[in-house]
């Protein structure tokens, strides 16, 4: 992708589209309730798994990877002779528990450091993130939703982290100078009035009747047998393309208020 395309500030948005999360109000670990007990998170706050478990609603928020930062950055860390009385109260959070139900965002994606991807890729896989020192081992489970870019000039997204990837957006530079100027109008239209400006293009009734009409969509077992075919034909090895077209297709005509996929939504999306 191009630099300067407004990826970053299309991503930070993304938060806004999504629905608020139902997390345990003092959880450090942003966790719901059947991690918060399965992982004994409660004892990070001085609780028991007898007491009243309090939710509230939060709106998901974008926690940032920077490619510097370290292993104990990413994980957390852990002050080992705290661990050896207080246990999971040791643990200082991390990354990865900043963004547990929320997204997570790693700029120039391709060029992260391959122990890094290694940490992400475990914490997808097994759906926890463990952090061992000095034999004391302590869990917790990172649910998190990966955006990343990249300028594939720089470098090629390493395999088995490309396949956790469901969907790919190119960007270019907009070469038609209407165009050009209206991105400036309207970046100064923002500065002057945010609010009023977002309120102008926020098409949250839209959004919100996409969401009902999304949990009752159907696609025709046409569509999902040509979707099959594809990904076969392609070499494509596992399931998740195949999954990944289905969800993109049957998102698309919800947001088109068809509560059925058509033709038009199932090719915008297998193209």
């Amino acid at each position: 992708m191009i630099r300067g395309t407004g990826k970053t500030t299309v991503v930070r948005a993304l938060a806004d589209l999504f629905p608020e999360i139902e997390v345990v109000e003092e959880c450090t670990f942003n966790c719901d309730e059947n991690s918060y007990k399965e992982y004994e998170l409660y004892k990070a706050n001085d609780k028991s798994p007898e007491e009243d478990i309090i939710m509230v609603k939060k709106p998901m928020k974008v926690a940032e990877l920077p490619l510097g930062a370290t292993e104990n950055r990413v994980v957390g860390s852990l002050d080992i002779e705290k661990a050896l009385h207080e246990g999971i109260k040791a643990l200082e959070p991390g990354i990865l528990v900043q963004a547990n139900h929320n997204i997570l965002y790693i700029d120039e994606i391709n060029l992260l450091d391959d122990n890094l991807v290694d940490v992400l890729l475990d914490a997808a896989a097994y759906g926890v993130s463990t952090i061992e020192r000095e034999g004391i081992s302590i869990s917790h489970p990172p649910n998190f939703i990966l955006v990343g870019n990249m300028n594939p000039e720089e470098g090629e997204l390493r395999g088995q982290l490309a396949d956790r990837i469901g969907l790919k957006i190119s960007a270019s530079s907009i070469e038609n100078i209407g165009d050009r100027i209206l991105i400036m109008e309207r970046l100064a239209e923002f500065e002057k009035n945010p609010e009023k400006f977002i309120s102008k293009f926020k098409s949250q009734e839209k959004i919100i009747s996409a969401r009902e009409i999304l949990s009752s969509g159907r696609i025709s077992e046409e569509y999902i047998e040509i979707i099959a075919r594809i990904s076969r034909n392609l070499g494509v090895k596992g399931h998740r393309s195949d999954i990944a077209i289905l969800k993109a297709a049957k998102t698309i005509a919800a947001f088109n208020d068809n509560w059925k996929v058509e033709y038009e939504e199932f090719d915008e999306r297998k193209t």
